[in-house]
């Protein structure tokens, strides 16, 4: 009989470690780009911090997924981990000598997500390797939904400490939640690569060769490729939605930037997110990811667009609450179906490749967009042309080879 994942001390371990970091960088999620408002005033500059958070991946996340492939992955993410929690910690610490500035947080902001790609690239081969291909999906199910109840939880909590302390000193959390991670990964105990005693020399030309073959699985493989456009649009309007929610809070909504309330409206979508990862290993027994994919999508581009039409506080929190179900669904269901179809040796690389175009491109174009329409057009406009453009998402999929993909694998059809 198959060990089950909660008994598994080393996916304890990784889950542990998972669930303090996601601690920690949802408080900063929350307390970095209000910190900048506070700073600033400037729409653009909060839009931008939330641009910021992906545009690492067009960057670094090629080569950090080739590189993670090639590496010991336990020591990768344990050394960005720790890289991590000094440039987070440098923050309150500027703060405290009274040397802050936006420049200084915008920078760590983008500095923590070029380390982070390196963890990304390394922590996506790590997973299948440490609880096996059969047990992936759940696995994530796992980790998805430890992240959702922190989303549930700490919003709230989160607003609350706003409306008491500086934004910048909630940071001092996030660096030690990176250190706690280090130390978690550091004691499992199994590998969380495979040997490979063959690999040429590191050198730049093997290095582009890696990061090709990497980008040719993607391309070529229909299903693979198919979710990774659909994650780009999704992220577009998603990235768009979050650079304004901030002001969309304190302006549209009239609840501040801390706060109870200010807190459950960004919380609810952590109880969205908690519905559609504890959801996913049952719908994965009735329907293929491909079929998932395709229906949970509309419901997530219609969402986008009804949310940010709420007339009070309350109506939005439903709303992210059942956008955030359908958004999350996408996104769980892709990485489970991706590191379950790649294989071992190009997970990292397939990965990053996808990070890249889904969240590097989507959701970086995706934020600068939704702030630069907030500024045109309004906040509550701007979000709505946001939310419209995942439609485009609808049509990419149920004109692609999903469709055929979904028939060919749904278990209830005869």
């Amino acid at each position: 009989m198959t060990e089950r994942l909660r008994d598994d001390p080393d996916f304890r371990r990784y889950w542990i470690a998972r669930a303090l970091s996601v601690t920690g960088s949802m408080v900063t999620a929350i307390a970095l780009p209000v910190l900048v408002y506070r700073l600033s005033g400037s729409t653009v500059l909060t839009a931008l911090v939330t641009a910021l958070e992906s545009a690492p991946y067009l960057l670094t996340g090629l080569f950090a997924g080739a590189l993670a492939d090639r590496w010991n992955r336990r020591r990768v993410m344990v050394s960005a981990d720790l890289v991590n929690a000094v440039l987070v910690g440098s923050v309150p610490l500027a703060h405290l000598l009274g040397v802050l500035s936006v420049a200084q947080v915008l920078v760590v902001a983008f500095t923590v997500q070029s380390v982070y790609t390196f963890f990304d690239g390394a922590n996506f081969g790590a997973l299948p390797v440490l609880v096996g291909r059969a047990r992936v999906a759940a696995a994530n199910s796992a980790v998805w939904t430890a992240s959702s109840l922190i989303e549930l939880f700490v919003p709230p909590l989160t607003g609350l400490l706003l409306a008491v302390l500086d934004p910048a000193s909630l940071l001092t959390l996030d660096a030690l939640s990176f250190a706690a991670s280090a130390f978690a990964v550091r004691g499992i105990a199994r590998a969380l690569s495979e040997e490979r005693a063959d690999l040429p020399p590191l050198r730049p030309r093997v290095v582009l060769r890696d990061i090709g073959e990497g980008l040719r699985y993607l391309i070529h493989h229909a299903g693979v490729r198919t979710m990774t456009i659909i994650g780009s649009v999704q992220s577009f309007a998603g990235g768009g939605f979050m650079a304004l929610i901030v002001v969309w809070c304190d302006r549209v909504l009239q609840v501040g930037t801390s706060g109870l309330r200010f807190g459950l409206v960004w919380g609810t979508w952590g109880i969205g997110g908690m519905i559609a990862a504890v959801s996913l290993p049952r719908l994965l027994k009735r329907r293929p990811p491909a079929a998932i994919t395709l229906y949970a999508l509309p419901v997530s581009a219609l969402l986008g667009v009804l949310s940010p039409l709420s007339p009070n506080w309350v109506v939005a929190a439903v709303a992210l609450l059942v956008w955030g179900s359908a958004y999350v669904l996408v996104i769980v269901n892709a990485i489970s179906y991706r590191q379950q179809v790649t294989p071992e040796h190009l997970l990292g690389r397939v990965n990053t490749a996808g990070r890249m175009l889904s969240w590097g491109v989507g959701w970086t174009l995706g934020s600068v967009a939704g702030g630069l329409l907030g500024k045109a057009v309004g906040i509550r406009s701007g979000m709505v042309l946001m939310g419209l453009c995942a439609f485009a998402g609808v049509v990419v999929a149920w004109t692609s080879p999903l469709r055929k993909i979904a028939a060919a694998h749904d278990p209830t059809a005869v």
